[in-house]
């Protein structure tokens, strides 16, 4: 066995990577982009109490998500701090409406140009919602004393213009990653705060040591190695569905009918991430809104009080038995119905019949669409268990182990395992067409 062979496959990997010139250049140029966005993310926007914005951002469960989308740039109240999640928002809103709006459905049929200009429309459309977003964000954080801010209008005006500028500037810092870089760029930038606060989950660690709890310490590190290995399976899972497709070859002036096969790689997971930020959204949305009303600490509690304790995900037993359970099962319909958007936007019966593609068996048009979402509907049940089982992971790991000071998140976990396959994928690609170059020539 030579030496080459002995070394593991991702090390290899990496060298053959760096050794191709036009290869290093990608990775260098995503590396770099990364560098910008992570000194970006520490401009401050003036007037910030940071003692008061690190208890907000620990009591609130909806601002710490937000601030996992910025990559810890809204903890710091940056230029850059609602991150991309505008961009998020308004694509999902698009894939929402794409069905229901007829001008947008004639758009996504006209190939790469109709996808161009629905992605002009999402950057537009970005525009406002980060704006809104800003405002928003500008007024809690300064209802809750965690930002002075001057009376006079062109102040919040100015402070909502910056972070509208640093949300587009995050946009385009992704595009940038995409198209001269390695992997998707948004994806990757959420990527990089998420690997951004280790450190700070390292030093949690260590406090956890101190407390004399190392067997629940050591517990927790496996309930998370145990989940990103199921994270793995059921993002590479799918289901196959062959296909034949028969053509016409004219040869020796006459017709002749050949067929092909290949299959339809159906995912168990076709929903993504999408229904755990749509769930966590809603669930957190009443407590959200009964906190403005609830009677501080210390008085005698009033409806919303109760309120805000049902829909805590830090509230204790048993009433965070009751929040999880509504996150799980939203988790679940919102798979569902996810997936069906997704699956009725890429009209798969419709471009099988048009490329004169066939299933075995089944028979072209309305036959071809029962069977297929018959399919996908089975297989969805295994992606939305998973789902629902990933998003209620952290209340399980808190309380088998009872470490506290430790978070693990699934939004964090979904993501770092999506974006180094996804990367990996990428970069063997890349090496596979690099390497069979010599054959095209």
């Amino acid at each position: 066995m030579s030496p080459r062979q002995t070394k593991p496959r991702l090390l290899q990997a990496m060298i053959d990577a760096f050794s191709l010139p036009d290869l290093r250049r990608r990775i260098l140029i995503t590396f770099g982009i990364l560098v910008i966005f992570r000194f970006v993310a520490h401009v401050t926007l003036p007037g910030v109490n940071a003692q008061e914005l690190g208890n907000l951002f620990a009591a609130n469960a909806m601002l710490g998500m937000f601030d996992f989308f910025s990559g810890g740039a809204m903890r710091n109240f940056s230029v850059v701090a609602l991150g991309v999640y505008p961009y998020i928002t308004a694509t999902i809103v698009m894939q929402l409406m794409t069905p229901v709006i007829p001008r947008l459905q004639a758009l996504a049929r006209e190939g790469e140009a109709g996808r161009n200009k629905i992605n002009m429309i999402t950057h537009w459309f970005t525009v406002p919602m980060a704006g809104l977003g800003g405002y928003g964000q500008i007024m809690l954080l300064q209802r809750e004393g965690a930002v002075a801010i001057s009376t006079h209008p062109l102040s919040t005006v100015a402070m909502v213009l910056a972070i509208v500028a640093g949300t587009m500037f995050l946009v385009w810092l992704g595009e940038q990653i995409t198209h001269y870089g390695i992997g998707n760029g948004i994806s990757i930038i959420i990527f990089a705060g998420i690997v951004a606060g280790l450190f700070e989950m390292i030093g949690q660690g260590r406090l956890t040591l101190a407390q004399n709890q190392g067997w629940g310490l050591a517990f927790f590190i496996i309930i998370g190695l145990a989940t990103t290995v199921v994270i793995v399976i059921f993002t590479e899972a799918h289901r196959r569905i062959p296909v034949q497709y028969a053509k016409s070859v004219f040869r020796s002036g006459r017709m002749y009918r050949q067929s092909g096969s290949t299959y339809i790689p159906l995912r168990v997971n076709t929903a993504g991430m999408i229904p755990l930020i749509f769930a966590m959204a809603l669930v957190l949305f009443p407590g959200m809104v009964a906190s403005y009303f609830a009677n501080p600490i210390g008085a005698d509690p009033n409806f919303a009080n109760t309120i805000v304790n049902l829909f805590s995900p830090d509230a204790a037993l048993p009433m965070g038995f009751f929040y999880w359970s509504v996150f799980f099962f939203m988790v679940m319909a919102f798979a569902f119905f996810y997936t069906m958007v997704i699956f009725q936007q890429q009209d798969l019966p419709g471009t099988l019949q048009q490329q004169g593609g066939f299933i075995p068996g089944i028979r072209p048009g309305k036959h071809t669409k029962d069977y297929l979402n018959s399919v996908i509907n089975h297989i969805t049940w295994a992606g939305a268990l998973f789902l629902a089982g990933v998003a209620i992971m952290p209340f399980m790991a808190r309380e088998v182990t009872n470490v506290q000071m430790i978070q693990l998140s699934s939004f964090g976990m979904l993501i770092v395992v999506g974006v180094v396959l996804d990367t990996m994928k990428q970069m063997e690609a890349q090496l596979t067409m690099r390497r069979y170059e010599g054959f095209i020539k």
